[in-house]
């Protein structure tokens, strides 16, 4: 091991054991000394009167690059072992390389689905859900300002202080209502979040079933009216995962859904039911598969009148392998008993519709299609709405909580849970 002086600094040239343990030749390690001795210092005037002047600054500019990429390793050497990076591997790390220093990950509790599948979004959601709140997110917001009167008391029991994190915030109408805690709200639609924005919220875009706070970050979680715009159970599931994760042991959280009971009987008939053949593609206990657009075209569904859902019934049943007609659960009765996703239409009125030409291309491109005796644009939002019991059995077996209450309040079902890990 040979060394040299420069200026008062000790460069060992196969310096000492790296960030991983390993010897680096390639570059030296700079190791400050403003103590030298005084041989060294005749040694290193009498090395230099024997270079040419070339010479001299040629390896002095040298020396000044080893010095400053020294620094650089030293100083990625130090930010690794502030931020907890294990550094006893036996690899080799030169003061080029970039090392990253990556935050503490913090483990989540229990089995959580992570598939990329459930992550990521059927086309079904993306159309009928995210790109219609999208269009209708002004004229939705004027009519969403009553606060459902279970949903406030939830808010003002909390006690001061909390910071309560609403998943699927819309126009923001409960945030900020309990003035004595905190609140930060999240939407998939850019368009309610602008709204959001500009009553002075805390807000950001995000996804329902990927949250982007870290475990246990609020006091409270509330999912207002969102699950049931997911299109298969094990969305569903994950959304009520993140609710959970999201907040503190001993954190509450809050979901309500539509519900397939409906107090308006005549409400549903209003809805469009989806065909067999888009239940059996899209809705069941996994991911959907997704088809490329030139094998299904989502604008072909129709609007079903009566005639119409019963043919389709009918068909439905008599196709299926082996399946008996007789089937109450595949019989026309059975079928329209058991029914739970829909199209439920929105109603955007001319003179709002007018005001840009968003809604004219969705009517031109079949995404929206026009009611001239109401006067509006209409557009489909998908739901599956719940049946009873269903949002239970779907939060029950989640490990980590438990319910403390449940009900049914304004043609919604609702749970109320508490974090015990």
């Amino acid at each position: 091991m040979t060394k040299s002086d420069l200026g008062g600094a000790h460069v060992i040239q196969n310096g000492p054991t790296c960030a991983y343990g390993s010897k680096s030749p390639h570059s030296p390690v700079l190791f400050s000394s403003p103590f030298r001795s005084e041989a060294a210092g005749r040694r290193s005037l009498l090395v230099r009167s024997l270079k040419s002047p070339r010479t001299f600054a040629i390896e002095e500019i040298q020396a000044f690059s080893a010095t400053i990429a020294s620094f650089k390793f030293l100083r990625d050497f130090c930010n690794m072992k502030e931020d907890g990076i294990d550094i006893s591997s036996g690899s080799s790390v030169t003061p080029e390389e970039k090392l990253p220093v990556l935050p503490p990950i913090t483990a989540k509790s229990g089995p959580v689905c992570l598939s990329s599948k459930v992550q990521a979004t059927p086309e079904i959601e993306k159309k009928y859900v995210h790109h219609v709140y999208d269009a209708i997110a002004p004229h939705f917001s004027s009519t969403r300002f009553a606060k459902w009167p279970k949903v406030q008391g939830f808010l003002n029991s909390l006690p001061t202080g909390s910071l309560i994190l609403d998943a699927g915030c819309g126009n923001g109408k409960y945030l900020g209502l309990n003035p004595n805690c905190y609140f930060v709200g999240c939407d998939i639609s850019s368009a309610l979040i602008s709204i959001c924005a500009d009553k002075g919220h805390e807000v950001l875009v995000a996804d329902a079933v990927n949250l982007p706070y870290r475990t246990g970050y609020g006091d409270a979680s509330i999912s207002i009216a969102v699950l049931h715009h997911l299109s298969t159970e094990s969305r569903r599931k994950k959304a009520v995962e993140e609710l959970i994760r999201v907040v503190k042991t001993g954190g509450l959280v809050l979901i309500t859904v539509w519900a397939r009971e409906q107090e308006d009987k005549s409400l549903v008939n209003k809805w469009t039911p989806l065909t067999q053949k888009y239940l059996e593609e899209w809705i069941g206990p996994g991911s959907p598969r997704i088809r490329s657009p030139s094998s299904i075209s989502l604008e072909s569904i129709p609007e079903m009148e009566e005639n119409s859902s019963e043919e389709q019934s009918k068909e439905g049943s008599a196709t299926r392998n082996g399946d008996d007609p007789l089937d109450e659960s595949r019989s026309e009765e059975g079928i329209r008993k058991n029914q739970q996703e829909y199209f439920v239409p929105w109603h955007l009125p001319y003179h709002r519709a007018e005001i840009s030409g968003a809604s004219a291309d969705a009517v031109a491109s079949g995404f929206a299609r026009k009611d001239d005796k109401k006067g509006a644009v209409v557009y489909d939002r998908y739901y599956h709405v719940f049946s009873e019991g269903e949002l239970e059995r779907l939060v029950s077996g989640m490990d980590g909580a438990v319910i403390v209450d449940k009900f049914y309040d304004k043609s919604n079902w609702c749970v109320i849970l508490e974090k015990t890990s």
